[in-house]
């Protein structure tokens, strides 16, 4: 068996290969939790890790010179990237990386595992036409199962797929589409907080205002409704009783002739919001919305292109809470790395005519390939699970470096989609200290000289983010900490 395929045992995931040798980090063995606190606490006498001093190279020059100024992620990385292998990648000047971004959560296997690899080589190997538009083809047909079969059991008779462009915008736009179609009403409900994509039309469903600002006639139908919050509550109450009467607010709303809101077309909602900076939906909160939409015939999208395929410690963020959707929206993880985007939807709701929604890659082959091989292994691996007991690890540890550390404000997520908010260590303004954005950057950027890549995201972008693959093991997550918590420090020397 290749290097790097084997099964999961004894709660390790596959090893990540060769990269990781380049500088052999030194985390916590497996053990308990005591354990990590104590190894945490002396972490950075004894840590490996690396040190860089300084980034750029050519390719960042000539890309800020000839690509466009809505380029993102060099400006925050600035790394130029040549290889990668499991959690790790590689640089062009031959410097080492743990990868908690991976292609923010696209990749579920981290980088050039074998069953990715091998799908690739064994689809070019039978010569199939690359793109094929929506006609059947062998290939497809395997994804289609796989993906049925992951899914909860009512879906395989109840419900239908469509396949679009290679974005998960574009699986969005198309589930609008959907729901406008068959219910023959126009407004939308979204979610503060919100982030479903950066197309016209998504954008109107996204609570994030920067890249809103610039683009007029956004949001005429649509409604943003507040999303609960344990941390920093919209009501300023907190606990089950936020969910409560935001739950109720959204039934007054719907009912009430007069509160200016006709009755959508559909609501859609993160379980999770990621880019909204990692804050759960309650699972009780999400039956509720559920019992509310149905009853009023108001369909229900739930947008999976981020927690889709075990990031979050299940297959599938909703099944946390036991609803069924009438609508899924999956992209990201589902194409094995390659650009791949659906929507599962009831079957009730397929009243659309023939060429509704269309597009040019639709019929992506290779990414068939690669998204069924990486389906069947994450199912067969019990991935879903191990990303459980990561995430587990890694909040606790996260956890006690919070401890030592009151610019921590609050660790937070499920599975290996998890978040700490960066605050004013010293406010004591009520319910929770304000924001530090410009403390994240730091705590981002010392993360990266010490060879951890990590993303920021949330309110004033004061979350970090960690999203790693949902292969890594034990030691590989207290690497993470490791070098995360010396980088606190640093950073709150500054």
């Amino acid at each position: 068996m290749a290097e790097g395929a084997q099964t999961l045992a004894g709660g390790d995931a596959p090893r990540s290969g060769d990269l990781k040798s380049t500088f052999n980090p030194q985390g916590v063995q497996a053990g308990s939790i005591d354990e990590l606190d104590r190894d945490l606490q002396i972490g950075a006498d004894k840590a490996q890790f690396p040190l860089y001093s300084s980034f750029g190279n050519d390719l960042l020059t000539r890309q800020a010179e000839i690509e466009s100024n809505a380029r993102t992620y060099p400006r925050k990385i600035p790394l130029a990237l040549k290889r990668g292998r499991g959690i790790y990648v590689e640089d062009t000047e031959g410097r080492t990386f743990i990868d908690c971004l991976a292609g923010a959560g696209a990749l579920a296997l981290g980088h050039s595992h074998p069953v990715v690899i091998e799908a690739i080589q064994s689809a070019l190997a039978e010569e199939p036409p690359l793109q094929i538009l929506d006609l059947p083809t062998p290939l497809k047909d395997r994804f289609t199962r796989e993906l049925f079969d992951s899914l909860p059991a009512a879906f395989q008779e109840n419900y239908k797929i469509q396949f679009c462009g290679p974005s998960g915008a574009d699986a969005v736009e198309a589930a609008l589409k959907l729901v406008k179609t068959a219910t023959g009403r126009r407004g939308l409900v979204s979610f503060s907080g919100a982030y479903h994509g950066m197309t016209h039309a998504t954008l109107s469903l996204t609570g994030e205002p920067t890249p809103r600002r610039a683009v007029g006639g956004l949001g005429a139908e649509v409604q943003f409704l507040p999303f609960p919050s344990e941390y920093r509550c919209p009501f300023g109450i907190g606990g089950e009783a936020s969910a409560a009467i935001s739950a109720r607010y959204i039934e007054t709303l719907f009912d009430d002739p007069n509160s200016g809101v006709l009755t959508p077309a559909g609501m859609i909602i993160e379980v999770i919001q990621g880019e909204g900076g990692v804050i759960a939906a309650p699972d009780g909160w999400l039956r509720q919305l559920r019992d509310i939409t149905k009853a009023r015939g108001i369909p229900l999208i739930v947008d999976e292109v981020q927690t889709g395929l075990g990031r979050t410690g299940r297959l599938y963020a909703f099944e946390h809470a036991g609803i069924e959707p009438d609508v899924v929206v999956l992209s990201k993880a589902i194409g094995g790395g390659l650009p791949l985007s659906v929507v599962v939807y009831h079957r009730d709701l397929d009243q659309w005519k023939s060429g509704a929604h269309a597009g040019t890659f639709r019929g992506n082959q290779l990414a068939f390939a690669t998204g069924a091989a990486t389906i069947s292994y994450v199912r067969q691996n019990s991935l879903d699970s191990h990303a459980a007991k990561m995430g587990e690890r890694l909040m606790a540890g996260l956890r006690v470096i919070a401890e030592e550390h009151p610019c921590i404000g609050d660790v937070r997520g499920r599975g290996l989609m998890v978040g700490v908010e960066i605050v004013d260590g010293d406010a004591t303004n009520a319910p929770a200290p304000d924001p530090a954005p410009t403390l994240a950057k730091t705590i981002q950027h010392e993360c990266l000289r010490r060879g951890l890549i990590l993303e920021l995201g949330g309110r004033f972008g004061a979350v970090v983010r960690f999203l790693p693959p949902l292969i890594i093991a034990q030691d590989e997550i207290d690497a993470i900490l490791e070098r995360f918590g010396a980088s606190v420090v640093a950073a709150r020397r500054q």
